[in-house]
C-alpha cells in the first residue's frame, strides 16, 4: 500500500497524464461498486510502470488495445503496465469496496430514515480506492466523472452537477439515473471528489472579481437540514472570497463552490476543488460554545484559501505539505481577523494553534517544518502541529519581517506564474525575495530546516529608583535542537492604572538574534509592573516572565484590558507547568482563580482542557483525587456565578460534569439532568443531555438501561455515537472488556463509532480500571497496525495508548515494546514514542508538584 518518493519521481519522469474518464455504478448493493476508468497519458516508449488501484476484483485491463491478464498484472494494490507507447490509453474495469473508515468512498446509513449517503476522502492516497490513478500530486490531469445512482439522489463533484438521464432500474427495483459531468480543470487526484445521496441543499451565488457568477451550495443530510444555518456559511464564504481574491490578485479558479457537511468524517474538512466536505458536527443541532462557532468559521476560510494554495497551485511532493496547510492556516486566521466578525482570531490562534505547535515541537518526534517525506506512510503521520500550526506561526513571523504588503505582492506573483501547475518551496521564496528585497535563504535554513522551539527571557536591571539600567533578551535552545534563531518581536510594557487595570504604556518592536540581544532604547525608562516579551505574538518562541512581572501576572491576570496579552501570559504559565519548572497545582489554582474573568470563549475552552490535563497527568498522584474534587467544586461555583445563558456558564457546566465523581457532585449532575436544578439561562438540549448522561455513567450512577432510554429519545446518528461513548465509559471490568473487544479484536466498527468507543473506554475516574490493558495494548499494537487502514489503526494506537497509567512501570513496558519494532515500523514507532513522551513529561511534572 505504500509509495516511495523515489518511485513517484521515477514515474513522473516516465509519463505525463492527460485525462481520466471515470464511470462509476453505485447501484450494485451495499458492499461494492463498479469502476470503469479510461486513462490517457504520454510515456517513454518501451518503458514499464504501474498505476495505483486498490481493488476488490479486476475484470479488465486493456493497454493500447491489448488485453492484459488481470491475474498477472494486478495484485489488488497496483496494476503493472508493461511496454508503454509514446501515447497511451488504459482501460480498467474493476470492482471496488465501499469503506466505513472515512477513506476512499465512505458509505453511511442514516438511522433516522435508512437513507444511504456517500462521500469520498482522497487525501493522501485514497483516490486509488475509487478508480485506477497515478496517485501522486505532480501528475495532474483533467477528470471526467460519469455516475449511475438511484434517481432520488443528488450527485456532486468538482464540476457543476448536470441534469441526470434515466438509466433504468437497480437490482432492488428502484429507478436509477446517470449524471455525466464535464471535465475538471487540471487537478491532482487527491482534490477530486464525489458526494452522492439524498443530500438536501440551500443555494446562493456571488460575483467573482472577474465578473463571473459563482453558484454556491450548502448541503447536509435530510435529517439535519432543520439545524443547518446556511446563511451564516454563505456570509463567511462571501467575506472570504472578497478578501482572498483581493489579496491573491487571482479570481476564484473554479466554476462553482459547494460546501457539504458529511457524516463520519475524520478531519475538520477537505479542500476538494469546488466541492469542500466538512465534518457534520459543524451543523449545530444543540447550542455550542462560541469557540466552536469560531472554529467552524476558521475551517470554512481555511478550505477556501486552499482553492488557490493547494488546488490551483499544488505541491510537487508531500514534503511541501506544510506549506499547503500552513498557508491556509495563516490566511484563514488573517481573513477572520480582517474581514469577519472574529476580530480576536489571533488570540484564538495563540491559545489553540500555537499551543499545539509548542507541544508538537517538544516531542521526541519533532522535525523541521520542511520534513523529509520518503513515502506515503511518512506523510500520513505528518498532519501534525508542525505542519499546520508551527508553519503558520513562522509564516506570521515572516510577514512581520518582510511586511504584509510585500508578502502579498510576492504571493500574487506566485499565483500569476504557477496557476494549474506544481511547485516547490523555492518557487514561493523566490517571489517573496523579489517583492521584499530580503534574502530569505538564511531565514529558510534556520526556521524551515531545523527543529525545536527557543525560549526567550528578559534580563532587566534597574537602579534604586526603578529606572532601567540594562535590558536584554536572552535566547536559549534545548541541547538536542541547539539552533539559535532570529526573531521579529515586540516588547510590551504594562502598568496598573488607577482602576487596577493593566494598560500597555509602551511598545518596542525589534529583531532579536543570538543568545543575548541588548535593547538600548529601553534603558532609562521606568520599569513597568509587567514586561511582556513577544507582545502581539509575532514570534514563535516560548516566553518566560521575570520575577516582578510574574508576581504582577499572578495577582492581576484578569486585569489585562485585552485578551491577547493575557493569553500570552497564560501560555507562559502553562509552558512552565508542563515543563516541570513550576508545581502543577499552582497552575490549577491560577486557572480556577482567574477563568471567570476570561472574555474569550476559545481561551476558556483551552484553559478547561489544560485543567483536565493537569489534574490527570501533572499533579502529584497522591493528591490527584482530592484536587479533582476541589476543582469540580470550584467549577460548579463558577457555573452558578456565571451570567445566565452565557458561553462561560455552558463551558463550566460541561467541565463540572466531566470532573464530577463524589456522591454530592453526581447528585448535582443528576439534578441538572432531571431538570430539578437547572441554572438560570441554561438549556438542557440533546447534546448536553448526553454529556450529563455520560458523566453519570462514568460515576457509576447510570447504567446501560439509562443509556438505552436516552438513545430511544435521541435515535439519531449523533445519539448513536454518544451512546457508544457512554457504554464504553461504564466503570466495570465487564464493560471495559466489551469495549476492548469491539475496538481491538472485532475490527468492524465504523470510524466514528470506534472513535466514540475509544473516548468512552479511556474515561475513568480510577485509572486502575485500565491496568489490565497495558500489556494487552502492546501485544495487540503490531497486528492492529498491520491489518487496519491507516485512519483506523492510528485511532487505536493513539487513543488506547495507556497514558492514564502514567507510571514508571508503564514507561518501562512502552520502552520495551519499542525495542521490539523493526526498522520498517517507522510510523508505528513515531506514534508510540509521542504517546510515551506524555508519560515522561507527566512523571517529571509530578516530581515537582510536591
Amino acid at each position: 500500500m505504500n509509495l516511495t518518493r523515489d518511485e513517484a519521481r521515477a514515474r513522473a519522469e516516465l509519463l505525463s497524464v492527460t485525462s481520466y474518464d471515470i464511470n462509476l455504478d453505485l447501484t450494485r448493493g451495499d458492499t461494492v461498486f463498479e469502476s470503469r476508468t479510461v486513462v490517457r497519458f504520454t510515456g517513454t516508449q518501451g518503458a514499464s510502470t504501474f498505476i495505483d488501484a486498490v481493488t476488490n476484483a479486476v475484470s479488465q485491463v486493456t493497454l493500447n488495445g491489448v488485453d492484459l491478464d488481470p491475474a498477472e498484472v494486478s495484485d489488488g494494490v497496483r496494476i503493472q503496465l508493461p511496454t508503454l507507447a509514446a501515447t497511451n490509453e488504459l482501460v480498467v474495469v474493476a470492482e471496488m469496496l465501499y469503506m466505513n473508515t472515512g477513506e476512499g468512498l465512505h458509505r453511511f446509513v442514516d438511522p433516522v430514515d435508512n437513507e444511504v449517503y456517500l462521500y469520498t476522502q482522497f487525501e493522501v492516497p485514497d483516490s486509488r480506492r475509487v478508480f485506477p490513478v497515478f496517485e501522486q500530486p505532480d501528475l495532474k490531469a483533467t477528470f471526467r466523472f460519469t455516475v449511475t445512482a438511484p434517481s432520488h439522489w443528488d450527485v456532486i463533484s468538482n464540476s457543476p452537477t448536470p441534469e441526470p438521464v434515466a438509466a433504468g432500474s437497480a437490482d432492488d427495483g428502484g429507478a436509477t439515473s446517470t449524471w455525466s459531468f464535464d471535465p475538471t480543470g487540471v487537478l491532482s487526484s487527491y482534490v477530486t471528489a464525489l458526494i452522492a445521496g439524498p443530500y438536501q441543499s440551500v443555494r446562493s451565488e456571488l460575483t467573482s472579481s472577474d465578473g463571473r457568477v459563482i453558484p454556491l451550495g450548502v448541503f447536509a443530510r435530510k435529517s439535519l437540514m432543520q439545524h443547518l444555518d446556511a446563511e451564516n456559511v454563505f456570509d463567511l464564504t462571501r467575506q472570504g472570497f472578497t478578501f482572498f481574491e483581493e489579496q491573491f490578485g487571482t479570481p476564484y479558479p473554479f466554476p462553482k463552490y459547494d460546501q457539504l457537511f458529511v457524516p463520519e468524517f475524520n478531519a475538520g474538512a477537505m479542500e476538494n476543488a469546488g466541492a469542500v466536505t466538512l465534518v457534520e458536527s459543524y451543523v449545530f443541532r444543540s447550542r455550542v460554545t462560541d469557540a466552536t462557532v469560531e472554529r467552524r468559521a476558521i475551517t470554512i476560510l481555511h478550505e477556501l484559501a486552499h482553492m488557490w494554495f493547494g488546488d490551483l497551485v499544488t505541491m510537487r511532493w508531500w514534503n511541501d505539505l506544510w506549506l499547503n496547510e500552513s498557508f491556509a492556516e495563516f490566511m484563514s486566521t488573517l481573513a477572520a481577523s480582517e474581514a469577519t466578525e472574529f476580530k480576536q482570531s489571533w488570540t484564538t490562534f495563540a491559545s489553540l494553534e500555537k499551543a499545539w505547535a509548542y507541544r508538537q515541537d517538544q516531542l521526541p518526534s519533532t522535525h523541521p517544518i520542511v520534513a523529509e517525506i520518503n513515502d506515503l506512510e511518512d506523510v500520513q503521520v505528518n498532519f501534525d502541529g508542525i505542519t499546520y500550526a508551527k508553519g503558520a506561526s513562522v509564516l506570521k513571523q515572516l510577514v512581520a519581517w518582510v511586511g504584509q504588503d510585500k508578502f502579498m505582492e510576492g504571493v500574487r506573483e506566485y499565483f500569476g506564474k504557477h496557476s494549474w501547475k506544481n511547485t516547490e518551496l523555492v518557487d514561493l521564496l523566490s517571489e517573496l525575495e523579489a517583492a521584499s528585497g530580503r534574502d530569505l535563504k538564511e531565514w529558510s535554513s534556520l526556521w524551515l530546516e531545523t527543529a525545536g522551539v527557543n525560549t526567550l527571557r528578559p534580563d532587566i536591571e534597574t537602579d534604586d529608583g526603578g529606572v532601567i539600567t540594562s535590558f536584554a533578551v536572552l535566547q536559549s535552545a534545548v541541547a538536542d535542537y541547539p539552533t539559535i534563531r532570529p526573531h521579529r518581536l515586540a516588547i510590551g510594557f504594562y502598568t496598573l492604572d488607577g482602576a487596577g487595570k493593566l494598560q500597555r504604556t509602551d511598545r518596542v518592536e525589534l529583531d532579536v538574534d543570538g543568545e543575548r540581544t541588548d535593547v538600548a532604547e529601553l534603558v532609562g525608562r521606568s520599569r513597568p509592573d509587567l514586561v511582556l516579551l513577544n507582545d502581539d505574538d509575532l514570534a514563535y518562541a516560548k516566553i518566560r516572565l521575570d520575577e516582578v512581572s510574574l508576581l504582577t501576572a499572578t495577582r492581576h491576570l484578569k486585569d489585562f484590558n485585552d485578551s491577547l496579552p493575557r493569553t500570552l501570559v497564560w501560555a507562559s504559565a502553562w509552558d512552565a507547568a508542563r515543563d516541570g519548572e513550576t508545581p502543577a497545582r499552582n497552575y490549577v489554582e491560577l486557572i480556577l482563580q482567574n477563568i471567570a474573568s476570561e472574555s474569550d470563549s476559545s481561551v476558556v475552552l483551552v484553559l478547561l482542557r489544560q485543567l483536565a490535563t493537569t489534574l490527570a497527568f501533572y499533579v502529584n498522584p497522591a493528591d490527584r483525587s482530592a484536587m479533582t474534587v476541589t476543582a469540580a467544586e470550584s467549577l460548579w461555583e463558577l457555573a452558578r456565578g456565571a451570567d445566565a445563558g452565557s458561553d462561560s456558564q455552558l463551558q463550566f457546566i460541561k467541565a463540572f460534569a466531566g470532573h464530577a465523581q463524589t456522591d454530592a457532585h453526581l447528585d448535582t449532575v443528576e439534578a441538572i439532568f432531571s431538570g430539578s436544578l437547572v441554572p438560570e439561562g441554561l438549556e438542557i438540549d440533546a447534546d448536553l443531555r448526553w454529556e450529563l448522561v455520560t458523566s453519570l455513567v462514568a460515576g457509576g450512577r447510570f447504567g446501560q438501561s439509562d443509556i438505552d432510554a436516552e438513545l430511544e429519545r435521541d435515535a439519531t446518528a449523533t445519539g448513536q455515537l454518544a451512546a457508544a461513548q457512554a457504554k464504553a465509559a461504564i466503570p466495570t471490568a465487564e464493560a471495559k472488556a466489551d469495549a476492548w473487544r469491539s475496538i481491538v479484536e472485532q475490527s468492524d466498527l465504523p470510524n466514528a463509532a470506534q472513535r466514540s468507543a475509544i473516548t468512552g473506554f479511556m474515561r475513568v475516574h480510577d485509572p486502575e480500571l485500565l491496568a489490565p490493558y497495558v500489556d494487552k495494548f502492546f501485544a495487540a499494537a503490531p497486528e492492529v497496525w498491520a491489518s487496519r487502514t491507516h485512519e483506523i489503526a492510528q485511532q487505536i494506537i493513539v487513543g488506547l495508548y495507556p497514558s492514564r497509567l502514567n507510571t514508571q512501570d508503564t514507561l518501562a513496558k512502552s520502552m520495551a515494546f519499542l525495542s521490539t519494532l523493526d526498522a520498517d515500523s517507522t510510523s508505528l514507532r513515531r506514534l508510540v514514542v509521542e504517546s510515551q513522551d506524555g508519560i515522561v513529561r507527566a512523571l517529571k511534572a509530578q516530581a515537582v508538584d510536591r
